[in-house]
């Protein structure tokens, strides 16, 4: 008998796992971040501080957010991979529920495995039995929304509930009624256009939380140049990136020689001379401010406080792209053709003082609805996460605005849609039952860790609330103020239908992407190529 030594294919040190090992390794990875992020979870979750190595070493964060936290950590799992795009993913299209994404795709992985190896079901009926579950919960989800949009003040009722749920479980949470009116009031603003960029957020050092406001207009955080005006009427503002440092010769290795200090004289001349025209240039287009991306040296910043214009210098590339939105203006870089040139507008600009610091407002911009938004705080970590917070709360209020569905909160959403699956399960024959129970199993443990991280019993609070649910009583949840189960109706415990939504569908997805993988091959690692040159 010849026996055959195993055909290896891949390349020296790639790496390979196949079935069972794979699976693991898979489960192993998102389980782990599922758990990492799962003491965050509701009004009552736990923060972490992440420090930083490298080129930021010992930059300090504290925050709560699931999709900061997971994009801040480096993770080499595949699988765990897969979690930290989906919680950006979440965070990009509606701002929260970043957390229960991950936590509900992890669990469902837990079910999974546990399906798996005990009871020896294939992943390809597991896959079955949760699509069918995800389509009996959205089902269920949907039809408990409710849209009060055609009543205005039900609607912002809604709207303000909504923002406090949101700021529960942040930083945020002690003064959740003054910042869910702030981030109400900004979005109101919008017009239902949902442009986010409308709005901007600074953040001060110094004062309380608190003391942070809102201001209907646009606050640029610059000083203007030596001896211009610091107040400017109807404004007529010109928004450029162009480089207004003397116009040096820029060619790499280039050496001028002269035989004389005249020369060198007439050789700054002609620069100077090359600046004033550009200068001239932008003063045709009749604009009365002038705001650049870029430096502003001492020569040009003369000519322009000449003039009587106002000039603004190295302005971030967010803040004029911002400022070129309010102002309805553009950003130019050539000044040859002033007639195609669309200038920005705004009735006043003028410095104000914040804390200590002396900032431009733009007032009576030509976008109405801009607005910024002024966070204090006591240290730069807590600015940070407030942002976050705000953020957030922004978000999910502009999703509403265009989809105006909302359904109840504190795990009410979660146990309805498993008490529906649960009873089509048990209608259902097959294999596929057990694995839509394992998919109801899943999404009970997002009431059960809000419940376990405010230190209450989660097992007998769960019980309760899967109780009332099974006796028609679908607005109920979990009350983390008093540790019992209450109806979220009547404590005003809404959150948006579209972020609920797309919880379930990306945990759903990601999960089963993983679920499906039965190999993980890794490429061997690119070798480094020695320059060996003669000595």
């Amino acid at each position: 008998m010849v026996s055959l030594n195993p055909v290896r294919i891949l390349k020296h040190e790639a790496d390979e796992e196949k079935g069972e090992t794979a699976r693991l390794s898979s489960f192993v990875g998102a389980v782990a971040i599922g758990d990492l992020v799962k003491s965050t979870l509701g009004p009552k979750g736990m923060d972490k501080i992440l420090v930083s190595h490298g080129r930021n070493e010992g930059q300090v964060e504290i925050t709560n957010d699931g999709a900061t936290i997971l994009k801040s950590i480096g993770v080499d799992n595949p699988a765990a991979k897969i979690l930290v795009e989906m919680s950006k993913v979440q965070d990009d299209e509606v701002g929260d529920g970043t957390t229960s994404v991950t936590v509900l795709a992890a669990e469902l992985l837990r079910e999974a495995e546990k399906l798996i190896q005990d009871r020896k079901i294939h992943p390809q009926i597991i896959v079955a039995g949760w699509r069918k579950a995800t389509k009996v919960a959205r089902d269920a989800l949907t039809a408990v929304a409710k849209d009060n949009s055609a009543d205005q003040s039900l609607f912002h009722e809604d709207l303000l509930n909504i923002a406090r749920t949101t700021l529960s479980s942040k930083i945020l949470a002690q003064h959740k009624e003054y910042f869910a009116k702030l981030a109400l009031d900004a979005v109101l603003r919008l017009k239902s256009s949902g442009n986010l960029s409308a709005i901007q957020i600074i953040k001060k050092t110094g004062g309380t939380l608190e003391d942070s406001f809102l201001d209907e207009g646009f606050l640029l955080d610059k000083k203007v140049g030596v001896h211009q005006p610091k107040r400017v009427e109807n404004a007529k503002i010109l928004i450029a990136n162009t480089p207004m440092d003397t116009d040096k010769i820029k060619v790499f290795g280039s050496r001028v020689r002269v035989d004389s200090m005249a020369k060198i004289a007439d050789l700054e001349l002609a620069e100077k001379e090359k600046m004033k025209d550009k200068v001239n240039k932008i003063l045709k287009h009749g604009c009365t401010v002038f705001i650049n991306r870029q430096l502003i040296y001492n020569y040009p910043e003369q000519l322009f406080a000449d003039a009587g214009v106002m000039a603004i210098e190295h302005a971030d590339f967010d803040g004029i792209e911002r400022l070129a939105l309010v102002t309805g203006g553009e950003i130019v870089s050539t000044f040859d053709n002033p007639e195609m040139v669309k200038l920005g507008h705004c009735e006043v600009i003028e410095q104000v003082m914040i804390g200590e610091d002396t900032l431009l407002r733009f007032g009576g911009v030509a976008l109405g609805e801009a607005c910024t938004i002024v966070i204090r705080g006591a240290t730069q970590q807590i600015l940070d996460e407030a942002e976050r917070s705000l953020h957030d709360a922004l978000c999910v209020l502009a999703a509403t605005v265009k989809e105006a569905r909302i359904v109840y909160g504190g795990g009410s959403s979660e146990m309805l849609m498993a008490c529906a699956i649960q009873r089509e399960a048990a209608k259902t024959p097959g294999k596929e039952a057990v694995a839509m129970e394992a998919f109801a199993s899943a999404l009970q443990t997002l009431p059960m860790a809000i419940a376990d991280n405010a230190g209450y019993d989660s097992a007998e609070l769960v019980s309760q609330l899967r109780a009332a649910h099974n006796r028609g009583q679908q607005a109920f949840g979990l009350d983390m103020e008093r540790g019992r189960v209450a109806c979220m109706k009547q404590l005003g415990i809404t959150e948006s239908y579209v972020v609920k939504r797309q919880v379930l569908l990306s945990a759903a997805e990601a999960a089963e992407m993983i679920l499906r993988v039965d190999d993980i091959i890794k490429a061997a690692p690119r070798k480094r190529t020695q320059d060996r040159r003669p000595c």
